[in-house]
């Protein structure tokens, strides 16, 4: 039964993050990505999920007290446990539209520093989801396939996986990690960071859907050689008299308020290069260094890496996408890479 049920179904492979889930099909590559938020209705103190995805994004900061829209996933990692497996088996179903005698194999990313205790969280909401087996495989390992780095070569390689919730630093060195070091810094606390300034500053109160809206529009690492570069309006709650404001931010200031988590990102780097072993750290100065992930994006962060650590840094093509492109090459060729997935813990 068990062999029968996987001729119908479709193997696939889920990157689970923290602002976004991923999900590529065995032979179709990526089929979704949608935010990881799963809006519910609370009736006699029964949860009904309402939404997921892009629809319940759009809920966020603003639903009424009989409606929640949250983020299950936290740093990485399953932060509850119920309303994470809701969203999987709905992410599941809507690529997976064929009988629920189907039973998928499906393989995860995790992030390098997640515990036995998350890791077996992780695989139970997976095959409680309906996956009639799970495989886990270390994010950076995946950031750094689907970035299309040489991993299994006899030389080094660094990767930085800037997430939502995490920045993954990782060497790696014949297939597997040599050095790895997760830092619960990225996007989320880059929004949080814009938040926090205007709100000191301004004294404006902003949703974190407008502060994601900055980040994206003109979020930088480094101050603009002008002094002020160019600049977004906003709109916020005034704090003195509590009523609605519009203002105006420029780059200048998003980079002020991006400073502490930029300058995390950097010392995360900087100490897994004075860890790596020195041959492996030779290859790296020859290499220079890989970012994947959606934190990658944001304005002359390699640019300000390069000024840290004074290595050639490289945006991945398709950085957004490296960890799910990675995990979907581990589930293509599972047969060579077997050693880096893992189904048993």
């Amino acid at each position: 039964m068990w062999l029968l049920s996987g001729l119908f179904s479709s193997d696939m492979a889920i990157d689970l993050g923290t602002a976004n889930t991923l999900v590529y099909v065995r032979g179709k590559g990526i089929v979704l990505n949608e935010p990881s938020v799963v809006a519910y209705h609370v009736k006699d103190g029964k949860k009904q999920v309402l939404a997921v995805g892009e629809d319940a994004k759009l809920m966020l900061g603003r639903t009424p007290g009989s409606i929640e829209a949250i983020r299950p996933m936290r740093d990485g990692v399953i932060a509850d446990f119920d309303t994470a497996e809701e969203m999987i088996k709905h992410f599941i179903r809507k690529v997976h539209k064929r009988t629920t005698f189907s039973k998928p194999k499906i393989i995860v990313c995790v992030p390098h520093g997640a515990t036995p205790v998350e890791k077996r969280a992780i695989r139970q909401s997976v095959l409680s989801a309906g996956a009639r087996r799970a495989g886990l495989i270390a994010e950076p390992i995946a950031a750094a396939i689907g970035a299309g780095m040489p991993i299994t070569d006899p030389t080094g390689n660094m990767v930085v996986d800037i997430g939502g919730g995490t920045t993954e630093v990782a060497v790696l060195s014949l297939g597997d990690i040599v050095y790895a070091r997760s830092v619960r810094v990225g996007g989320d606390r880059m929004d949080e960071a814009i938040v926090s300034y205007l709100r000191r500053h301004q004294n404006l109160l902003i949703g974190v859907s407008t502060a994601e809206r900055i980040k994206t529009s003109i979020g930088t690492a480094r101050m603009p050689d002008d002094g002020r570069g160019s600049s977004m309006t906003i709109r916020g709650r005034d704090l003195l008299n509590g009523v609605p404001k519009e203002t105006e931010i420029n780059q200048a200031q998003v980079a002020e308020a991006l400073a502490e988590p930029v300058q995390q990102i950097c010392d995360a780097v900087m100490q897994a290069l004075e860890a790596t072993p020195p041959d492996l750290a030779a290859d790296i100065v020859d290499r220079g260094v890989m970012l994947t992930g959606g934190g990658a994006l944001l304005g002359d962060l390699d640019l300000a890496l390069r000024e840290q650590t004074g290595l050639s840094i490289s945006v991945a093509n398709e950085s957004l996408n490296c960890v799910a492109l990675g995990t979907g090459k581990a589930l293509e060729y599972e047969k060579q890479l077997r050693h880096v997935i893992d189904y048993d813990s």
